[in-house]
């Protein structure tokens, strides 16, 4: 069994999908980031960072007892490793979907984590900010839309590169929608890949946990 600590944000859902797209069984566990759950004395001993997702895999083979897996992404190679799907064991298949799961992990989250704080939660508008934080995430936008030319999913096949990207571009996509509608129409590529992505049952599964 796996303990998923969560909440609903993309990073969160990034692997609440891959727990549902590789049946592992596991158990939900909300840290409620608005009454800052975050902070307790409880979740910062799993996670000294005091960030969400966090697993416990009290099923492994590593000997000892449960295992902690902390930050979105290692938790991503780890349930791969564990299971061996959606990412190749080796060579340039596996080259592929770490690359795209960097590229998330240092661009995609951050720039539009920081877009959708400026814009929408900070109490000061700070439209240099605001702007800096948008453009970027578009220019992000545009590098995915080249990358899904003649493509079905980021790493060639559908891999944990795609798990990470797609709930923050989902979230974003709207927003992008409604700022900049004399864009969309460029992005054709990556408007496919999100219906495609949001057809799949366990991406819509994860998509909803934790249910609050």
């Amino acid at each position: 069994m796996i303990d998923l600590y969560t909440w609903t944000t993309p990073n969160g859902r990034k692997v609440s999908i891959m727990l549902e797209e590789t049946g592992l069984p596991y158990k939900v566990i909300p840290i409620n980031l608005r009454e800052r759950h975050q902070f307790t004395p409880e979740f910062t001993a799993l996670n000294p960072n005091q960030r969400i997702p966090v697993i416990v895999d009290h099923d492994h083979d590593h000997g000892g007892g449960p295992h902690t897996v902390i930050e979105s992404g290692a938790i991503l190679v780890y349930l791969a490793e564990k299971t061996g799907q959606f990412l190749p064991a080796r060579g340039h298949g596996r080259s592929e979907a770490l690359q795209w799961l960097m590229f998330q992990m240092g661009g995609i989250g951050p720039m539009m984590g920081q877009a959708s704080y400026f814009a929408n939660t900070a109490e000061e508008k700070i439209p240099f900010a605001i702007q800096r934080y948008i453009n970027e995430s578009v220019r992000l936008i545009g590098v995915l839309n080249t990358r899904l030319d003649g493509r079905d999913f980021l790493a060639g096949e559908y891999s944990i590169a795609d798990m990470a990207t797609y709930p923050w571009v989902a979230a974003g996509w709207p927003v992008f929608q409604r700022m900049l509608p004399d864009q969309v129409g460029a992005y054709g590529n990556v408007q496919r890949w999100l219906d495609t992505m949001a057809q799949r049952p366990a991406v819509q599964r994860g998509m909803q946990i934790p249910v609050v």
